[in-house]
């Protein structure tokens, strides 16, 4: 397969971001911003970066600012127009990147990441796609996405971004033990979803950046529930490892984890920095 497109991504959004309560009580934890983004706009924009074409949201109830913010909003449009406001206009217009698709699918339970990926096969068909999960938010040039589409397109594999963590927090991810290929690459030969630290293989943790080969649908579809008694997107990659279809890809740039207050608080000091809001 290598060689072949990736022209779609899907973003999992139906997580209650109860980490962030009382916020996103009736706000989608994707659209708290860093600075003055929503960190659903940072996930796509990389994703249009990278050649992406079709943006799949997988979401739940509670979610529809998200479809609102990417949904043209004449009346504001036509207010900026008339009061000259043009920068501001094209910064409005600026949040859905041109050229692109939307497409909303609705994960009906909360059965976890590899549940909210099946639910997006029948939009993506048989062909790669990417992964993107918003509460990575990544700073890197060319974006992470953009890097795994390029080590998809030369090896054939699935990619999983992956970095190294403090041996105290392999339980918080997917830790895999893999080959060296070269410097950034690597042959996944195995995957532990959040295992204790005395049982991780490694210290190498795949974080929220994907690009998949089709058969992962094939593979999700007989994973049973796992740890939480969620069906785990770890789960399923772990059987596609013996075929060698996996590979690990220590991507550029530097990762804030916005899914926790304090990573949210970096992020937003660092762009803010990069913004010169902050000196």
């Amino acid at each position: 397969m290598s060689g072949a497109r990736v022209r779609k991504a899907v973003f999992p959004v139906a997580g209650l971001g109860t980490r962030f309560l009382p916020a996103t009580k009736a706000m989608p934890k994707e659209m708290l911003p860093v600075v003055d983004k929503p960190l659903i706009q940072y996930a796509v924009e990389e994703a249009a970066a990278a050649g992406i074409e079709q943006m799949i949201f997988v979401t739940g109830r509670g979610k529809r600012a998200i479809e609102d913010h990417f949904d043209r909003a004449p009346e504001l449009e036509q207010t900026l127009d008339a009061q000259r406001k043009h920068e501001l206009l094209q910064l409005l217009l600026s949040a859905t990147p041109a050229g692109v698709s939307f497409v909303y699918v609705r994960q009906p339970e909360p059965l976890g990441l590899g549940h909210a990926v099946l639910c997006a096969e029948q939009v993506v068909g048989d062909e790669p796609f990417a992964v993107i999960l918003a509460d990575d938010l990544i700073d890197a040039t060319p974006g992470v996405t953009a890097q795994l589409i390029e080590s998809f397109r030369r090896t054939g594999a699935s990619v999983l971004a992956v970095e190294e963590v403090p041996p105290q927090d392999v339980s918080k991810y997917g830790i895999v033990a893999a080959e060296p290929l070269n410097r950034y690459e690597a042959r996944v030969t195995r995957i532990v979803e959040k295992p204790r630290p005395e049982e991780a293989p490694s210290t190498l943790a795949v974080v929220g950046r994907y690009v998949l080969r089709p058969e992962i649908f094939i593979e999700l579809a007989h994973t049973p529930r796992g740890r939480g008694g969620e069906i785990q997107l770890t789960d399923a990659s772990a059987r596609r490892v013996a075929r060698g279809e996996v590979i690990a890809r220590r991507f550029e740039g530097t990762r804030y984890d916005c899914g926790s207050k304090e990573g949210f608080l970096r992020a937003n000091i660092a762009f803010g920095r990069k913004g010169g809001l902050i000196g």
